[in-house]
């Protein structure tokens, strides 16, 4: 399929119809072909400490749990770590995000395997995300990662 820049919507219904792996390949693709012009939108509104230290209790982790985590939050899974990822503001989730990317560049993250390609579909995804306006970026970032993660249990069933 061909994405436009002009039909975010479009890309973003792709996105989510990606099988998990291919949704992780592809923010973090996104995340480092962008390079520093993509950085945690709003900052300064984002709970810094809590994307913090929920990054630092994934880095602990085996690679093979980080890998876990990961897509356990992009499927929802019904996980204690989820569940707390969750109840994230959208702009913690994207810094969350962005601090993952990071960690997987410098490898206290589980890297990306040597020569991994996306397939037919992410590849022309990221290049409509390449294409977007700065805007259209973050908003794509943003959609993609807000219904992510378990829905907070209340009380007692935590």
């Amino acid at each position: 399929m061909t994405f436009t820049k002009d039909n975010p919507e479009q890309a973003l219904q792709s996105f989510r119809k990606l099988n998990v792996d291919d949704q992780l390949a592809l923010l973090w693709f996104i995340y480092t072909k962008m390079g520093d012009s993509i950085t945690p939108a709003a900052p300064g509104r984002a709970g810094i400490d809590i994307a913090e230290a929920l990054f630092d209790r994934i880095k602990g982790m085996s690679h093979d749990e980080q890998l876990q985590v990961q897509r356990d939050f992009l499927s929802n899974a019904d996980t204690e770590l989820s569940r707390e990822y969750g109840s994230l503001s959208d702009n913690t989730k994207l810094l969350l995000w962005y601090r993952l990317a990071q960690g997987m560049e410098s490898a206290t993250i589980v890297p990306m395997p040597p020569n991994y390609e996306l397939n037919g579909e992410a590849k022309s995804l990221l290049a409509a995300v390449e294409g977007m306006e700065f805007e259209q970026q973050i908003t794509f970032l943003r959609s993609s990662v807000e219904p992510t993660g378990a829905e907070p249990r209340s009380g007692a069933e935590i």
